[in-house]
C-alpha cells in the first residue's frame, strides 16, 4: 500500500509566522520517507466542519507550485479540483505547467464542486448539481484533447475554445487524471470514462468501498473499459500513527480490493512530527 498526506488544515500554532515553512517542512519529510502523494484542497474559505472561513485556506494550485520547488520525488495534486473555479482550457494548461515544472509529478484531481458558501462569498457562478457533472465531463474532454495531437477547436453546451493548444506538454504526454468523490450514477460513470484513478472515502468502512468498486466494475463493463486499470485510492478517516494496528488490518482488507494508495490527513497541532512518526513507524508495515 502506497500513503499520501492530504494537508487538509493551515490552523496550526504560530501560523501568521510559520505557515509557509510547517508546510514545505510537512512535504519535504514526506518527500524524503517514501509517501507516494501529497494533496491539498481545492477550496478559497476553510470548510465549515473545519472552522469556515475565519480559519486560513490557500489557493490550491499556487501551493502545489510553492511546494514542486521544495521537493524532487514525490506526486502532486489537488484533492480535487472544483470543476467551476477555473475555465477547463485554464486548467488544463495551470496543471501542465505543474507538471513540467515538477518534473512529471502533477496528478489532476477533479470534482464537480459542493460548497456554495465560497461561491456566494467571493462570485463564483455556482450552477445547480446537474449543470456541475456536465461541465465536469466538458472538462475532462478538454484535458484529453489538450493532451493529444489534436489542437482543434472544441465546442461543448457549456464551453467553447478555437484552439486546445498546450505547449509544453505534460511530461508523460498527459497528466493522470482521478475523479473524486463515489456517486454512483455519475461520478463513478465519469470515472469509468475519463479516469486513471478514483478517489473513495472510508466512512462506511471496507463493505462501502468494495460497494462503490463493484459500482465502478459495473460502470467499466458498460463503456468497454478495462477495470483493472483504474488505479483505486481511498481517503482514510482516522490516524494511522495512534491505530497503528487497526490501521495495518484496515489496509490488508482494502489491498485485497485493490486498493493501492491511502490518502491520511494529520490530525495534530504538528504536522512535522505526525509526518516523521508516519514515515517511520507507519509505511514500513504497510509498504511493499
Amino acid at each position: 500500500m502506497d500513503l499520501g498526506i492530504h494537508y487538509a488544515s493551515f490552523s496550526h500554532p504560530d501560523r501568521e509566522r510559520r505557515l509557509a515553512a510547517r508546510l514545505a517542512g510537512t512535504a519535504r519529510i514526506a518527500d524524503e520517507g517514501g509517501i507516494s502523494l501529497f494533496t491539498v484542497m481545492d477550496h478559497y474559505f476553510q470548510m465549515e466542519v473545519s472552522g469556515g472561513p475565519s480559519e486560513p485556506m490557500l489557493e490550491g494550485y499556487t501551493t502545489l507550485g510553492f511546494l514542486a520547488g521544495r521537493t524532487e520525488r514525490i506526486d502532486l495534486g489537488l484533492l480535487v479540483t472544483g470543476v467551476t473555479y477555473r475555465h477547463p482550457g485554464l486548467l488544463a494548461k495551470i496543471v501542465t505547467t505543474l507538471d513540467v515544472l515538477s518534473g512529471g509529478r502533477a496528478w489532476l484531481g477533479i470534482g464537480a464542486a459542493w460548497y456554495d458558501r465560497e461561491h456566494a462569498g467571493l462570485g463564483v457562478p455556482f450552477p445547480p448539481v446537474a449543470e456541475r457533472f456536465e461541465r465536469l465531463e466538458e472538462t475532462l474532454r478538454i484535458c484529453d484533447r489538450m493532451w493529444s495531437d489534436d489542437d482543434g477547436p472544441f465546442e461543448g453546451e457549456h464551453y467553447r475554445l478555437a484552439e486546445t493548444i498546450c505547449v509544453p506538454p505534460p511530461v508523460r504526454g498527459r497528466v493522470p487524471v482521478m475523479v473524486g468523490g463515489q456517486g454512483e450514477r455519475k461520478t463513478l460513470r465519469l470515472v469509468a470514462q475519463y479516469a486513471d484513478a478514483c478517489n473513495l472515502f472510508t466512512g462506511e468502512g471496507v463493505d462501502g468501498v468494495a460497494g462503490k468498486l463493484e459500482v465502478l466494475r459495473r460502470h467499466c463493463d458498460e463503456a468497454g473499459r478495462d477495470y483493472d486499470e483504474i488505479r483505486k485510492t481511498i481517503l482514510w478517516f482516522g490516524d494511522p500513527v495512534a491505530e497503528l494496528d487497526r490501521f495495518e488490518r484496515e489496509m490488508e482488507q482494502y489491498a485485497a480490493l485493490g486498493v493501492t494508495l491511502a490518502a491520511l490527513m494529520p490530525p495534530t497541532d504538528d504536522p512535522e512530527a505526525w509526518a516523521a512518526a508516519l514515515v517511520e513507524q507507519v509505511l514500513p508495515r504497510v509498504s511493499g
